[in-house]
């Protein structure tokens, strides 16, 4: 199953739990609160409660410095009004004053001090390494290291329902005690309450955390694990890349241009390579996909290509000039790819193949 069409899986099968528990309630309404007094607070109450929202918006979650700076930031892209100092000192005022709050109540209790039912768990790391040594001697044999399910009867549990629903053990607490659900060395499922079911909460949120855009799991990897020596005769042989590049030319020095996963990238897909994950510096941006069209009149017009597909086409001239046809028998068109070769390549390379290359490559000092 492709990743798109598990998204879509995964999304019908929400869609589907949901409508078959019925209409949901309405969350509460956020209480209002009084900002804290401290440095700042004027400040606050002028630029963003006075315009905007009243001081509930605020007051209902807490977050860290960083996650109040991403606030303060969009609030700026939405037209708040405030000099750059009073907005450095809204975000320290919010970053003191309302920091994130820990769940306190535990399993079957409210995790959050005055939050709704759709605010986030937090994650307390010292909290999740305690639950990752529950989840470990109890949890692991079925559920796996990543929590993604290891045999055919262990739940995915970074898609399970329970623990998405979950806030500090409340979800997780009760289905334990509902349940008689197996563990690995036969401990009751039921005798799992209090502290440890909060514990073992921030664990599995922790790995849920993990699978998104901002996880560790999405970060560059060591991809630096090949043969260099058979990288080289790839190069040379097989792969057919000498053919187009030369180690002492356009390739010279690729080795301390780029780090080996932006190495790997920029030959597997060198027109999304982005600079920033893996150039050292000094790189030229992808070169672009070009037209030549010729209508019925006979006079060739080339440029740089803005929309090709069965019905029109559309080219930028080298003097900037747009130029936009319909497709027709009679109209001939001619694209060349710089990278028409790297993606005939993505057919035919094995996992070695990719990584001796970007073994060989990184030689190229």
């Amino acid at each position: 199953m492709t990743l798109m069409y598990r998204g879509l899986f995964y999304t019908a099968l929400f869609a589907a739990s949901l409508a078959a528990q019925g209409p949901r309630p309405a969350p509460p309404k956020p209480v209002a609160r009084p900002l804290p007094d401290g440095l700042g607070k004027d400040i606050v109450q002028r630029v963003c409660g006075a315009t905007c929202h009243g001081p509930e918006i605020i007051t209902g979650r807490g977050r860290t410095r960083e996650d109040w700076s991403n606030v303060v930031n969009g609030m700026v892209a939405r037209g708040a009004k405030a000099s750059a100092s009073e907005f450095s000192d809204i975000v320290e005022y919010l970053g003191k004053n309302l920091p994130p709050r820990a769940g306190a109540a535990g399993a079957g209790g409210v995790g959050f001090i005055g939050s709704g039912p759709d605010d986030a768990h937090l994650v307390d790391p010292v909290a999740a390494e305690r639950g990752k040594i529950i989840y470990n001697a109890e949890c692991m044999s079925c559920h796996g290291v990543a929590a993604r399910g290891a045999k055919e009867d262990g739940t995915d549990l970074v898609r399970s329902l329970v623990i998405l629903k979950d806030r500090y053990g409340a979800s997780i607490g009760s289905y334990l005690k509902l349940k008689k659900h197996p563990t690995t060395t036969g401990r009751p499922s039921v005798s799992f309450e209090g502290a440890p079911v909060i514990d073992l909460a921030h664990f599995l949120h922790l790995k849920v955390t993990d699978t998104l855009r901002s996880g560790p799991f999405t970060q560059p990897v060591n991809v630096l694990t090949g043969n260099a020596n058979a990288g080289k005769e790839y190069f040379n042989g097989a792969g057919g890349c000498a053919k187009c590049h030369s180690v002492t030319g356009d390739l010279a020095g690729i080795g301390a241009k780029y780090e080996p996963v932006g190495i790997q990238q920029k030959f597997l897909f060198p027109r999304s390579f982005i600079l920033s994950r893996g150039s050292r510096g000094g790189v030229a941006p992808p070169k672009p996909v070009t037209l030549a069209v010729t209508p019925a009149n006979g006079k060739t017009v080339s440029g740089v290509l803005v929309h090709l597909d069965d019905f029109n086409v559309a080219l930028r001239d080298a003097a900037g000039e747009y130029h936009t046809w319909s497709r027709t028998a009679s109209l001939k068109v001619v694209k060349t790819d710089p990278y028409a070769a790297h993606i005939e390549l993505l057919d035919k390379y094995t996992d070695t193949n990719m990584h001796d290359i970007t073994a060989y490559l990184d030689t190229l000092k």
